[in-house]
């Protein structure tokens, strides 16, 4: 059993894995689609990866033994979801394990823009003591804009309001406040009123563009900008225009629309330069904590998917969390969800004089899994039979 992991992900995902008898293979940066194709193509099941790999539907479509992906991050739109889901391939990620380390950032950086420090310790390396006060504010008081009030949203939330910061948010969907943070009416309602505006949207595609000209012109004069979700969702030409300005008082940006795909390699950017402006190599969660969290995290989901049929947390299959493995009696189907396929999978069972002992039914965007324990290993000619029904899509045994 082969894994690849990419990326420089955690040692945690490594020994997760070897402990479940999977042959890991690392690399240190992402693949172009060929490379990914050719490292996939020598029976590679399990593919770990992190932001900068893209896996596309040709990916997809030329890796008939890949069973999952992995992304040991929080997106996971650098994945092609539907091809995966058609073709029964998990894919899984890290929704809730490097929040912490992405609003400590972000908290950070507000500190340090309110405080001028970016300007202050190049003057200082460049030989020149500026010792003054203006421009520098306390963050105490102040308003914060969270635009995306999901799990890293909600964190920063609680965090920053513990500073003594007031926080007002904004999401469509519908999300309730946490501690004295206030729900706005509009983007444009939260942009008028925020010292500081904090991006936290994900990644699909409609969201390319979500922030521009128009918006950065909707800011309170002199606010703070911060983008730590995705580097697409902003237009950079238009946030460059309006620091030179002096409408925004300073950015920090830690992701990009375009990065570089290995340590080391050339970055640009049109807002380098600029001493009012943080730039970070897209290291919000990348902490020694968070990463071990999502090493282990991830690579355990992966493996249990592929060892005992478990989907829990997947974001493109239906997800069952069966009971404890018992060997060799273990059955999955994922299949169209059409009616009369249970009823359909068990009347198999029973014309073959097996029982039912366990079973676990979810359904997902016209598809099913059902994961069905029995009191006696299905016959060979059982599980043929089940996988070339119309409706089955794979049938595995465990």
């Amino acid at each position: 059993m082969k894994a690849l992991l990419l990326e420089n992900i955690h040692p945690a995902a490594v020994e997760t894995l070897e402990a479940r008898g999977y042959d890991v293979e690392l690399r240190a940066g992402s693949l172009s689609e060929d490379e990914l194709i050719a490292a996939l193509s020598d029976g590679v099941q399990l593919l770990g990866i992190r932001s900068n790999t893209t896996v596309t539907k040709r990916v997809l479509d030329e890796s008939p033994d890949l069973l999952a992906i992995g992304c040991f991050c929080i997106g996971t739109n650098q994945v092609d979801l539907a091809t995966a889901a058609e073709k029964g391939i998990g894919v899984f990620n890290a929704p809730y394990s490097n929040t912490r380390s992405v609003v400590e950032l972000v908290i950070a950086e507000i500190i340090s823009l309110a405080r001028r420090l970016p300007e202050k310790t190049q003057r200082m390396h460049e030989g020149t003591w500026d010792k003054s006060a203006k421009g520098s504010h306390e963050v105490r008081g102040r308003t914060l804009g969270i635009v995306g009030y999901g799990n890293i949203g909600t964190q920063l939330s609680t965090v920053a309001e513990a500073l003594g910061l007031n926080v007002v948010f904004y999401d469509t969907a519908d999300r309730p406040a946490h501690g004295t943070a206030r729900r706005v009416r509009s983007l444009r309602e939260l942009l008028e009123i925020a010292d500081v505006v904090s991006l936290h949207v994900d990644g699909r595609p409609g969201n390319a563009g979500f922030f521009g000209a128009d918006e950065f012109a909707a800011m309170k004069p002199r606010a703070l900008f911060i983008n730590a979700s995705r580097g697409m969702v902003v237009d950079y030409e238009a946030l460059r225009d309006n620091l030179l300005s002096g409408h925004i008082a300073g950015a920090a940006v830690d992701v990009f629309p375009a990065e570089p795909k290995a340590q080391g390699d050339p970055f640009d950017s049109v807002l380098r330069g600029l001493d009012n402006v943080i730039l970070t190599p897209h290291i919000g969660g990348s902490t020694q904590e968070a990463q071990e969290e999502i090493g282990w995290f991830v690579a355990e989901k992966l493996a249990r998917f592929a060892l005992e049929g478990s989907t829990a947390l997947s974001v493109n299959l239906p997800a069952v969390l069966p009971s404890e493995l018992p060997p060799g009696r273990r059955i999955g189907l994922l299949h169209r969800n059409l009616p009369g396929v249970l009823a359909e999978l068990n009347a198999t069972f029973a014309a073959a004089g097996d029982n039912v002992v366990d079973q676990h039914l979810a359904t997902k965007d016209g598809l099913g899994y059902v994961v069905t324990d029995a009191a006696a290993p299905l016959s060979a000619e059982a599980v043929e039979a089940l996988s070339k029904a119309e409706y089955c899509m794979w049938v595995r045994t465990w």
